[in-house]
C-alpha cells in the first residue's frame, strides 16, 4: 500500500501545480488583443497538460492499487517464467519427472544384460502399468446416487514412459526467458526430444512381438539416452543420473512446494 500512498500523493500535488485560477482571483490589466489571444491560448495548453499528467498519473494508482502483488512481480519475460511459470511447472511435475528417472534407472542392469523380455523393462513400458490418474469417488454428499451403487470412477493408466515423455516435455517448456518463444527452440526441450529420440527406439525393441535376448543396439539406446538426460536434467535444476538422489520414489502427485523432495 506504500507505494499506491506515495503515488496519490504525487498525483494531489500535480494537480495542485497545473490548478487554473479563476478569473476573479487574477489581477490582471488591459492589454491588447494579441496579448489577451496569448492568454487564451496558454490556458488552453496548461488544462491540456495537466488532463494529460494527472490521467497517466491516475492510470498509474489503478494499476498498482489492482494488480496482484504476484503480477507486480511477474511483469512478463524473464520475470514471469521466473515468479510464476517455473515454480509452477517444478510443482507440478518434478515428482513425476523424479519418479520416471528413478524407474528409467532402476532397469539399468537388466538393459546391460540385451534382455528385453525382462519383467522390468517391459513394465516401464507398458500400457496398463502405472495408474496416471487414480478414481476418484463421484458421491454427491457423501451418498451414492447411482441406481447400480458404484460411484468409484475410473483410474487412468499408462506407461511409465508415457507419463515421462509427457511430463519431462511440460517441465522442459516452461524454463523459457520469454513467452513467444517457440517450444522447440528451448534447449530444454531440444534436449527432452533427443532423449525421447532414443528411448522410442528402445522401446520398438521392448515391445516387439519377439523381444530379442541380446539386443546390442537396444542397448546402445539406452546408453545414448542416457549421456541426453543428464543434459536435461541439468538444464531443468534437477541432479545429475549418478548422484544417487534417484535411488528412491517419489510422489509424483503436485507438490505443495518448488524444491526438491
Amino acid at each position: 500500500m506504500i507505494r499506491p500512498i506515495i503515488v496519490l500523493s504525487s498525483l494531489l500535488a500535480l494537480g495542485h501545480g497545473f490548478s487554473i485560477q479563476s478569473p476573479l482571483s487574477r489581477t490582471s490589466t488591459p492589454s491588447r488583443t494579441s496579448m489577451g489571444m496569448q492568454s487564451t491560448s496558454d490556458q488552453t495548453e496548461s488544462r491540456r497538460s495537466f488532463f494529460v499528467a494527472s490521467s497517466a498519473a491516475t492510470l498509474g494508482l489503478m494499476n498498482l492499487m489492482f494488480a496482484s502483488p504476484e503480477e507486480s512481480l511477474a511483469s512478463g519475460g524473464a520475470t514471469a517464467g521466473k515468479y510464476t511459470t517455473i515454480p509452477i511447472a517444478k510443482r507440478r511435475y518434478y515428482g513425476r519427472v523424479q519418479q520416471a528417472v528413478h524407474e528409467f534407472l532402476a532397469m539399468g542392469p537388466a538393459i546391460i544384460k540385451g534382455d528385453m523380455n525382462d519383467p522390468q523393462i517391459q513394465l516401464f513400458f507398458d500400457v496398463n502399468g502405472v495408474v496416471v490418474v487414480p478414481a476418484k469417488r463421484k458421491d454427491i454428499n457423501g451418498q451414492c446416487t447411482k441406481k447400480n451403487g458404484e460411484c468409484k470412477g475410473q483410474e487412468i493408466r499408462d506407461s511409465r514412459w508415457n507419463d515421462m515423455k509427457a511430463s519431462m516435455y511440460l517441465l522442459g517448456n516452461a524454463f523459457r526467458i520469454n513467452q513467444t518463444k517457440a517450444p522447440d527452440n528451448l534447449p530444454t526441450v531440444r534436449a527432452a526430444k533427443a532423449f525421447f529420440k532414443e528411448i522410442d527406439e528402445l522401446e520398438k525393441a521392448v515391445t516387439a512381438k519377439k523381444p530379442k535376448t541380446m539386443d546390442k543396439v537396444a542397448i546402445g539406446h539406452y546408453a545414448k539416452g542416457l549421456e541426453i538426460l543428464d543434459v536435461y536434467l541439468d538444464l531443468v535444476e534437477l541432479p545429475p543420473t549418478d548422484s544417487g538422489h534417484y535411488d528412491q520414489e517419489f510422489d509424483t502427485l503436485v507438490g505443495e512446494s518448488a524444491r526438491l523432495t
